[in-house]
């Protein structure tokens, strides 16, 4: 072999090893993409103290700087019989507070298909994790059924199982069954949602005590990015049914005598039980732009790690603390000093707050001067110490602050922790509500949990970025509001609740409110529907349905047994075209647009005019209408866009049928090809039928099919039935003499006929010339 053959075989190979390199690095870097990503927060769904039982009032809790700490209810344990103010009394208690949730003693089990049997041996942990569940994905607009067999994960912190113990002491031994393990071991919480949702991704419960929550989130968000779920619902639960717990952390000394988390003040004495739960609904964030979903607020990064050895197995390790919010800024590829914000575990404990804030201040103090303080703050202050629920607690607080750009107060601050020198760490604490300062690049805050185990978790949060302008829309006259339940007196209430929540809402936020209630919710056999112009308008229809039954403001009813029928689309064929048809829906409806200006971006090979023109221009496009070329891709086009509004709107065809062109429509609509294909179909063939000679036409005849075959057989040659459509709906085409003969002779028999508005006789001898051509 010659050098110079040397020397191109050896480029040759260098050429392929770069390529190669190039192939290897391109795929890393998706990789590291991927490992990085955002995670958007689309939906909350919470239960805490104080009536905050949505993330509406939950912010209005914060807001308002509410103290919900409140005596222990009688429906929980005695506590006057618990009760001794001596810390050293055994057996005793010596506190009388907490924050605690009303009504978890009632549950709708038949809602989930659990049998009343059933439901006796559930944990109300798992009764308020379906609940919560629910709850958060109908806020992030997913309806519960579309999510039967997807890769939705579950992540669920927990750690008490109160239940349990009352069922074992009450004597029920002889009564065990199946149902009380699947009713109160761990594994079956998370199970058991994923399991009535008819979810296929990762299911799992987690203890590492007090930072279970974060936790789960935290591992949510790895599964995300793996691509192990598309979707994830993560978060926890906590509920105080027995004394036991409270007894044993009062003989720890580690509880606050008046039940309240005074978070880094000097009368820190211990900390304040509270119960709860939340779920976040968690999402790429580039599946959650591209879904057009609520975003909330970003999880930018997050690490978990243990303290090790430290002073003790329950006692904090500063310099662990520092190492995981350092790790968690590495993740999320921020400095310290981008952040502004940290909600603190904040217990409030002598010992605990002052390590936390060293660790703070350690980390987050570097690049930061005393005029950009840290600031800092406890949602415990408000509804104590939620234990495996406490960090999902803190981190929807910051979501929600991030997005109403507040920061709420830190409550039971009267003087500063002598252990805690503000002078050396560059820290603030809000004990008022503050406006969230807005810099050069967008808000960041952390969220910290330090389990009692030892395991710590920190979590990095942005605001949601800023939505691109959206276009002016002409909104439509009337919205239609539908809501379900699977009982009349739930549907009352749940008509109650959107009665009083439209009441004071501006009128152009109407359409998002019917959009995500008709479309984001799974729909019931109660029904109710109710159509109105504004949203006070519909509030008081809906009030008035709610306070009296009336049924004269809305449409209510219960569906009957449906089992079999299907929803059906009819798309019909040529002669139904009019000049602006559908510029309303254009001009209203964005899905419709979105349709349209994709189809006439395909049809722009096809056609020697804009397709929008055709359809829209006051010009020129009454003629270019009527003529097949054009008025074939702008029917098929259309009815596409009319198929892809009622999806939009929830509804799913389980059946599609046309005729003449509609049949195309029809195909493309059930898969049977894509919509490129579709389109250059339809204009292929409206061009070989614009290519033949216009002398024939089409009429439909409303008579029996034998009448009008006997008229058409005197001219069978040249006219023929071009389709039947009824009993006595009969279209006839062919050549344009011959036809008005067929005509004249039903006329005589007093038979209505009407000529249809086409450039050719469709459907009849005269279209076989192009037959070859078009197959």
């Amino acid at each position: 072999m010659s050098d110079h053959s040397n020397s191109a075989a050896q480029l040759s190979l260098q050429k392929q090893a770069l390529l190669a390199l190039e192939e290897m690095q391109a795929k890393l870097d998706t990789v590291e993409r991927a490992r990085t990503e955002p995670i958007a927060i689309v939906g909350i769904g919470c239960r805490f103290p104080g009536g905050a039982d949505d993330a509406a009032s939950y912010w209005r809790l914060l807001r308002d700087e509410v103290d919900a700490i409140g005596e222990i209810p009688a429906s929980r344990w005695d506590i006057d019989a618990f009760y001794d103010p001596d810390p050293d009394a055994p057996g005793k208690m010596y506190l009388r507070q907490g924050g605690f949730l009303d009504g978890v003693d009632t549950f709708d089990a038949p809602f989930f298909g659990i049998s009343p049997r059933e439901a006796m041996s559930l944990d109300p942990q798992q009764r308020l994790l379906l609940e919560v569940g629910w709850q958060a994905l109908e806020d992030a607009g997913v309806a519960p059924h579309t999510l039967v067999g997807s890769k939705t994960g579950v992540y669920v912190g927990i750690m008490e199982n109160d239940y349990s113990k009352i069922y074992l002491r009450d004597g029920n031994l002889d009564d065990l069954d199946a149902y009380y393990v699947t009713g109160n071991h761990f594994s079956f919480t998370a199970g058991r949602l994923s399991y009535v949702l008819g979810l296929h991704g990762p299911a799992m419960a987690l203890d590492t005590a007090c930072s279970s929550s974060l936790v789960a989130i935290h591992l949510a968000c790895q599964s995300l990015r793996s691509g192990e779920s598309n979707l994830a619902l993560a978060g926890g639960v906590n509920l105080m049914l027995s004394p036991e717990l409270t007894i044993t952390m009062c003989r720890f000394k580690a509880l606050s005598a008046d039940g309240r988390c005074k978070t880094f003040d000097e009368g820190a004495d211990g900390f304040g039980q509270g119960e709860g739960c939340g779920i976040v609904v968690l999402k790429r964030v580039s599946d959650a732009i591209a879904d057009g979903d609520n975003i909330v607020a970003l999880i930018r990064g997050s690490a978990i790690n243990h303290d090790g050895p430290s002073g003790g197995l329950t006692v904090p390790n500063g310099r662990a603390q520092q190492a995981v919010l350092r790790e968690a800024l590495a993740n999320a590829g921020v400095q310290p000093a981008d952040v502004s914000y940290v909600e603190a575990h904040g217990t409030g404990t002598s010992l605990g707050d002052p390590i936390e804030v060293r660790a703070l201040g350690a980390v987050y103090g570097e690049g930061r001067s005393n005029d950009e303080r840290l600031m800092i703050g406890s949602v415990k202050t408000n509804i104590g110490h939620l234990d495996s629920a406490a960090g999902v607690a803190g981190l929807i607080k910051v979501a929600l602050s991030l997005r109403h750009k507040e920061i709420p107060a830190s409550l039971h601050l009267k003087t500063i922790n002598p252990r805690i020198d503000l002078d050396e760490i560059p820290v603030a604490i809000p004990t008022g509500r503050i406006p969230w300062p807005e810099g050069d690049t967008p808000r960041l805050a952390g969220v910290s949990a330090f389990g009692l185990s030892g395991t710590n978790a920190h979590i990095l949060l942005e605001e949601a970025p800023a939505s691109p302008p959206s276009r002016q829309e002409e909104d439509r006259p009337l919205h239609l509001l539908t809501l379900s339940a699977k009982s009349q007196d739930a549907l009352r209430e749940l008509s109650g609740r959107y009665a009083e929540y439209l009441a004071p809402l501006p009128p152009a936020s109407l359409g998002d409110v019917c959009s995500t209630a008709n479309a984001g919710r799974s729909h019931h056999d109660h029904r109710l529907a109710v159509v109105s112009e504004s949203p006070s308008h519909m509030s008081e229809r809906l009030a008035a349905f709610t306070s009296a039954g009336d049924q004269t403001v809305v449409h209510s009813g219960e569906r009957r047994d449906t089992e079999g029928s299907k929803v059906a689309f009819l798309f019909t064929g040529q002669g139904a075209q009019y000049v602006g048809m559908g510029r309303r829906l254009y001009e209203t409806e964005p899905s419709f647009r979105a349709t349209l200006d994709r189809c006439d971006q395909i049809l722009l090979p096809h056609l020697d005019e804009s397709l929008l023109s055709v359809l829209f221009s006051d010009e020129r496009s009454a003629s270019l209408l009527d003529e097949t070329r054009y008025t074939q891709p702008a029917l098929f086009s259309l009815e596409y866009a009319l198929a892809e509004l009622w999806r939009s709107w929830g509804i799913e065809p389980g059946v599609v049928m046309g005729h003449s062109v509609g049949e195309y429509v029809a195909a493309c609509v059930a898969g049977v090809f894509s919509l490129e294909d579709g389109l250059a179909l339809i204009a292929e063939r409206a061009r070989l039928m614009q290519s033949l000679p216009k002398n024939g036409s089409m009429a439909a005849v409303f008579a029996t099919r034998e009448r009008v075959e006997a008229a058409v057989a005197y001219h069978a040659d040249s006219v023929s039935i071009a389709a039947v459509n009824g009993p006595e709906s009969i279209v006839v085409s062919g050549e344009s003499n011959a036809l008005e003969a067929v005509l004249d002779r039903l006329r005589t028999q007093e038979i209505q006929v009407q000529i249809l508005n086409v450039s050719h006789a469709f459907h009849s001898p005269l279209m076989e010339p192009i037959l070859d051509a078009f197959e």
